[in-house]
């Protein structure tokens, strides 16, 4: 069942405490790892009990607060690191800053004159509430692997290698990344992953949600357990999170107006640049369908006239 969503709505969007305010102040005590460890055994499909939590640098709380990413450095019982981002605000160099931080980490956690087979293995997981490059679906996996140019075939380790490593591919050595586009996800939730993102989305937990670790946040994130003050600072962080979106929304939709019309100045970064490169592809492709109109009068073949506009012959057929 989709959930419509209002501006005015997401204040009080549920019972429940949003994620990543959650862990701003509530998932950082042990006693409610739980609720983290369901949610990270769910997104990497195996069980993850966390050892302890290691120190980040995302957890600033000043007056723009609303503008920091929420991140959560944790080690596992294997020794890896699991590093949790939530994302707001737009960036449009977000993919570079994954890659900055799981190689800060790699340097950071192994200890000098150590070698190279003490590298932790690191997990960069990225819950984004922005639209983050383009793709079709709400959750994405990267992780590195050597192919041959000639062969096409993997690299694999040795034996001795996966013996002395404990891994059975290169793959497993390198960081992996995981991409939650919780914005996109507008459907009902059918496995236990959406359940989750569904929580992450709406910040509500559907009595039917077995997930692990969401029953724990049922218990454990309920917005009436807050004091009175932590309920303002929780409302005001709501409030500052709408605010954002309409600024990006208002900066991409005259972003779009601008690149139709001029398609060459630049702008703000945030949402601008976006909205510039959106409208020069849509007038680009506006440019194609018209051409593609008016060469349909000519009676020129359907298949000479893709062939010049690039357009398929079932989208000039529907012109």
């Amino acid at each position: 069942m989709k959930k419509e969503k209002g501006k005015g709505d997401e204040p009080m969007a549920s019972n429940y405490i949003r994620f990543d305010w959650a862990m701003k102040r509530l998932l950082r005590n042990k006693a409610n790892f739980a609720v983290l460890e369901g949610f990270l055994t769910t997104l990497l499909n195996e069980k993850i009990v966390i050892q302890k939590l290691l120190e980040s640098e995302g957890n600033q709380e000043d007056e723009f607060d609303k503008y920091n990413r929420v991140d959560m450095l944790a080690e596992n019982s294997k020794g890896e690191l699991i590093l949790i981002e939530v994302q707001n605000n737009n960036e449009y160099a977000y993919f570079q800053r994954m890659l900055f931080g799981t190689s800060k980490l790699v340097t950071e956690y192994i200890n000098r004159g150590e070698g190279y087979d003490k590298v932790r293995k690191v997990y960069s997981v990225n819950i984004v509430y922005f639209s983050l490059g383009n793709g079709k679906d709400i959750v994405y996996h990267g992780k590195t692997e050597f192919r041959g140019i000639h062969q096409n075939d993997v690299l694999e380790l040795t034996p001795f290698q996966k013996q002395t490593f404990k891994v059975d591919a290169v793959s497993q050595l390198y960081p992996e990344y995981y991409i939650l586009k919780v914005n996109d996800f507008n459907q009902v939730a059918k496995s236990p992953l959406e359940e989750w993102i569904c929580y992450l989305n709406t910040g509500d937990i559907p009595d039917s949600a077995t997930a692990p670790g969401l029953t724990e946040a049922r218990e454990r994130l309920k917005l009436d357990k807050m004091t009175k003050t932590e309920l303002e600072a929780y409302y005001r962080h709501l409030d500052n999170i709408v605010i954002l979106k309409d600024n990006i929304l208002t900066e991409r939709a005259e972003g779009r107006a601008e690149g139709r019309a001029e398609g060459r100045v630049e702008g703000r970064v945030e949402g601008r640049v976006e909205g510039r490169a959106e409208g020069r592809a849509e007038g680009r492709a506006e440019e194609k369908r018209e051409t593609a109109r008016n060469m349909k009068a000519l009676n020129i073949p359907i298949n000479t006239i893709s062939q010049i506009t690039g357009l398929s012959a079932e989208e000039i057929q529907g012109l």
